[in-house]
C-alpha cells in the first residue's frame, strides 16, 4: 500500500478538531517513567530511494538453498492468480467483518472456505478459520472438554504430535485444569501406541494424520479404540495429504467429532514463519461448541442469497462467562488466500500435488538410503516426510549440506533424545528428482 504523507497544516488541522496541541498530548495517559526518550542505536530515517537501495544490496546477498526441510510448513507451488487477487484492495485491507451487512464478498468467501473445508474433512461444519494449526488444535481439546460435559478433564496428546503443538496446548489450556497425557510411539513402526492408557476421565485423543515422523497412523483402530472408552477424537491432519487419504470424517466406525490442522499448505507461502492459517471442522452435533466465527448462507426478502455471520458465541457477542472461546479474530486474509487455492487446484490439482509429494520423497529416501550408515527410522508407511538415521556428527553434516545451499531437514534430538540421529526430511511436487540427486552427491561427499 502506498504511503500517503499528512502535511504540517493538515495535522495542525485534525489536532485542532480534537483539541490537543501536539501529536504528544495524544499519549498524555502513559506516565513520563514509561516513556522512552530515544532510540539509541537506531539511526535516522532516509528517502524512499536510499531505503530501496539498501534493501536491494542487501537481498542481492541472500541464498535460494534447495529446501528438504518441512515440520508442518512445507514449500509448494502457489499458483500466481491466488496473491494477484489477494492483494487487492478489497481483501488485503478489509479487517474481517462484525457487522454481517458490511462486507457480503469477504462473508463469501469464508463461506466458501468452510465448505472446502469440511469437503476435504468429510465433516458436517466448518468454522471461518483460526491463527494456526496450533492454536487450532488447543481450541479442539477445549472444545472436546466442554462438548464432554463431566466425563472427564483428560486429553492424549501422542508424542509422535508436533511438539510446537503439544507446546501451544499445554501452554494454552495448561491452567483450566486439563490434564494432558503423551502416550509414547512404537520404535519400530513410528506409529502411536495405546497401551496401558488409563482411559478414566479422557475427554478425547488427538490422532495425527500424518504424524510429526511423517508415518501414517492407523486411525481406524485408534478412533474406535478412543469411542469405545466414551472419548472423542480430534483429527489433527495436513489439508493437502486428504486428498489421497481417508478424510477424519470416515475414521472407524463412526469417524472423528473434531478435525483441526494448518492451512499453509494451501496457497500460504513459508513467508518466514507466519502469518500462517488454523481451519477447524467437527460433526453437525457439536457446532455450538465450535469457536470463532461461522459464516452462513441465506436469502433477503427478495429470495437473493446472503451471507452472514451466525452462531457467534463470542465474548465480544455474549456473557464472557458463556463465551465458548475468546478468540477475537481469525485469518481472514489466509482463508481468502487458501480458497483461492483449492478453487484454482480442484480436487484432480489437489491429487496430483499430494500423489508427486509422495513420489518425490520415495526418491528421496531411495537415493539418500543407498548412502553408507543412511537408514529408515521407521517401517510405517509415510506422506511426504520421514525421518532417517544418519552416522557421524549430524549438525556437522546440516553446516556443510548449508554450504551447498541445501537445507537438510529438521534433526531431533531436541525434541526425540531417543532419536539423536534422526533427521526429519520433507520432499513435495517442487522437489525434482534432481534435487534429490544432488542432495545425495553432497550428503556422500560429508559422510
Amino acid at each position: 500500500m502506498p504511503f500517503i504523507p499528512h502535511t504540517a497544516d493538515e495535522v495542525t488541522a485534525m489536532l485542532r478538531a480534537v483539541g490537543v496541541p501536539d501529536i504528544g498530548a495524544l499519549f498524555d495517559e502513559i506516565a513520563p517513567g514509561l516513556r522512552i526518550a530515544d532510540l539509541p542505536g537506531v539511526p535516522d530515517g532516509l528517502p524512499e530511494w536510499e531505503v530501496g537501495a539498501l534493501l536491494t544490496e542487501r537481498t542481492a546477498g541472500d541464498r535460494n538453498p534447495t529446501c528438504f526441510l518441512g515440520a508442518g510448513a512445507y514449500q509448494h507451488h502457489i499458483p500466481a492468480a491466488v496473491w494477484q487477487l489477494v492483494s487487492r484492495g478489497e481483501f488485503y485491507s478489509a479487517y474481517t467483518p462484525y457487522q454481517a451487512e458490511a462486507s457480503q464478498g469477504t462473508l463469501q468467501v469464508l463461506y466458501e472456505f468452510q465448505s472446502m473445508i469440511a469437503g476435504l474433512c468429510a465433516l458436517e461444519v466448518a468454522n471461518a478459520s483460526l491463527y494456526d494449526g496450533a492454536s487450532a488444535l488447543a481450541e479442539a481439546v477445549l472444545m472436546a472438554v466442554r462438548a464432554n460435559g463431566q466425563a472427564g478433564r483428560r486429553v492424549l496428546l501422542p508424542r509422535a504430535l508436533h511438539p510446537a503443538y503439544r507446546a501451544a496446548v499445554r501452554g494454552i489450556v495448561a491452567r483450566q485444569g486439563i490434564e494432558l497425557v503423551e502416550p509414547g510411539f512404537d520404535a519400530q513402526t513410528g506409529r502411536s501406541v495405546l497401551d496401558g492408557i488409563d482411559w478414566t476421565g479422557v475427554a478425547a485423543l488427538a490422532v495425527p494424520q500424518p504424524n510429526f515422523f511423517g508415518v501414517l497412523e492407523d486411525v481406524d483402530a485408534l478412533t474406535d479404540a478412543a469411542h469405545a472408552a466414551g472419548a472423542l477424537v480430534i483429527g489433527v491432519v495436513n489439508p493437502l495429504a486428504l486428498a489421497i487419504l481417508k478424510p477424519p470424517g470416515q475414521w472407524g466406525a463412526r469417524g472423528a467429532d473434531i478435525a483441526c490442522g494448518e492451512g499453509q499448505p494451501l496457497g500460504i507461502p513459508l513467508a518466514g514463519g507466519g502469518p500462517y492459517l488454523g481451519f477447524m471442522a467437527c460433526r453437525e452435533g457439536l457446532v455450538r461448541q465450535l469457536p470463532g466465527r461461522i459464516a452462513g448462507r441465506t436469502v433477503d426478502m427478495d429470495g437473493k442469497d446472503g451471507f452472514t455471520l451466525t452462531l457467534q458465541a463470542r465474548e465480544q457477542h455474549i456473557r464472557r462467562a458463556k463465551a465458548t472461546s475468546n478468540i477475537c479474530t481469525n485469518q481472514g486474509l489466509l482463508a481468502t488466500a487458501a480458497t483461492l487455492y483449492m478453487s484454482l487446484m480442484g480436487p484432480a490439482g489437489l491429487t496430483t500435488v499430494a500423489r508427486q509429494s509422495h513420489a518425490n520423497l520415495r526418491l528421496l529416501c531411495e537415493r539418500l538410503c543407498a548412502l553408507p550408515g543412511v537408514t529408515p527410522a521407521f517401517s510405517g508407511p509415510t506422506f511426504n516426510e520421514t525421518v532417517l538415521r544418519l552416522p557421524g556428527d549430524l549438525p556437522r553434516m546440516l553446516d556443510g549440506l548449508l554450504e551447498r545451499d541445501i537445507l537438510g531437514g529438521l534433526p531431533l534430538a531436541e525434541h526425540y533424545p531417543e532419536l539423536a540421529d534422526g533427521l526429519l526430511v520433507c520432499a513435495t511436487e517442487l522437489t525434482p528428482p534432481a534435487a534429490c540427486e544432488r542432495y545425495a552427491a553432497a550428503l556422500a561427499e560429508l559422510l
